[in-house]
């Protein structure tokens, strides 16, 4: 090894850039808005863009980007966030297995604290239930093998970009021959959600900034038909800053050639085709589902993924179905999540936001989610006008 690899190689990490670095560039950022604000005086009519991703609004919302913006700009807050969209019939699910005697109920984080119609996974457990959060889901297959006398259930969820994680965790399952572990499959799919929204007369949205992890998954292509059929441009974007000011240009330039194309902004992490590997895994072991009710938008045709035939051995709702109920249960009446879902309402207009629900005390799933919505305008609605864009390089929008 030559002399000047040793010593490269010997740099402390805090001399090392950070991979966001660029992306938070105050001046670039500057730059972006100043040409939207020129461009977007040729537009015909307002822009309503959707940003379905909840990451999306969270970097909208931190970096004061909205403030950015001219007055003909809106953007509107879509069901990206898979949390959000979890009807509460689904978390009483959760709840009522993680009641049963011998079953530990695992669950991705956020779940926890989502409140169904009878209090939350967090209460489930304060009271006795064995729930247990996940921040890897191979780790199922530990506690399974550690607990041979229970039944551990995964509660599954996530959009396109989580379900190759359960496809492999149930691949390992079969293979180490781990017969008490099960699974209650609550994977969503973005495209048919986006496609519901539409064909809402109410909605205004004539843009979409499409979600990153799930285009890093499916590819871009599975925007296509959207375009097709309702003339919306779709600019898959990245989650910094510059990333989601480039995008809302891109869409700007689009609209005012008359345009509707699927572009990928975030080209250092998404094709076309996508992971193709992750997607055999997936259909490998998953099939949509005939229906799914997703909270606020109500049922939508194959919007969703259940366990295919030669699996259903591991289906924990056929395993519990004795027990589980098929109830529909709405939300809170004061609650207006699905309207914020939909795009027809701002987290600031629910009447409860911020007295009656927050982030400590959720009423609803889009303040409870680190990617809700209601969450994002709670924690920095200070951040509301230019001056954020002087913390940019931090982060720490004050």
């Amino acid at each position: 090894m030559s002399t000047m690899n040793a010593q490269s190689r010997a740099k402390p990490i805090s001399t090392i850039k950070p991979l966001y670095d660029g992306f938070r560039n105050p001046e670039t950022v500057r730059y972006l808005a100043q040409v939207i604000q020129q461009e977007a005086a040729q537009l015909n009519a307002p822009l309503h863009i959707m940003e379905v991703c909840g990451g999306h609004t969270h970097t909208i919302m931190k970096f004061g980007l909205k403030g950015l913006l001219p007055d003909n700009i809106q953007f509107i807050h879509g069901p990206g966030c898979p949390v959000c969209v979890m009807p509460k019939e689904r978390i009483d699910h959760a709840i009522t297995l993680a009641q049963q005697p011998n079953v530990i109920l695992v669950t991705l984080g956020d779940m926890i604290r989502v409140p169904g119609s009878r209090g939350s996974l967090a209460q489930c457990r304060a009271q006795g239930g064995d729930v247990r959060p996940l921040y890897d889901p191979l780790d199922a297959l530990r506690i399974a093998q550690e607990n041979p006398d229970k039944t551990v259930v995964f509660f599954a969820i996530g959009f396109e970009t989580s379900t190759p994680m359960t496809a492999v965790l149930l691949q390992q399952a079969e293979a180490l021959g781990i017969d008490n572990l099960l699974f209650h499959i609550n994977h969503v799919l973005v495209p048919p959600a986006v496609h519901a929204v539409m064909d809402d007369p109410q909605v205004k949205v004539n843009a979409f900034i499409g979600p990153s992890h799930v285009s890093v998954i499916q590819g871009a292509k599975i925007y296509q038909p959207l375009v097709a059929q309702y003339g919306t441009p779709v600019v898959v974007a990245g989650f910094e800053p510059v990333d989601v000011m480039e995008s809302v240009l891109r869409l700007v330039r689009q609209k005012v050639a008359g345009e509707a194309s699927v572009d990928i902004q975030y080209s250092r992490a998404v094709s076309q085709d996508g992971n193709v590997a992750a997607q055999q895994w997936v259909n490998t072991y998953f099939e949509p589902r005939a229906v799914f009710r997703w909270r606020g938008l109500g049922p939508i045709p194959h919007s969703a993924l259940q366990l295919k035939p030669s699996f259903l051995h591991r289906d924990a709702e056929r395993h519990f179905a004795a027990i589980l109920s098929d109830e529909v249960v709405d939300d809170h009446k004061a609650c207006q999540c699905g309207d914020i879902l939909r795009g027809l309402a701002q987290p600031a207009d629910c009447r409860v936001f911020g007295r009656g629900c927050t982030p400590q005390r959720p009423l609803g799933s889009c303040m409870v989610s680190s990617e809700g919505a209601c969450n994002a305008y709670y924690r920095y609605q200070g951040v509301l006008n230019a001056d954020a864009v002087n913390a940019l390089t931090t982060g720490n929008p004050q």
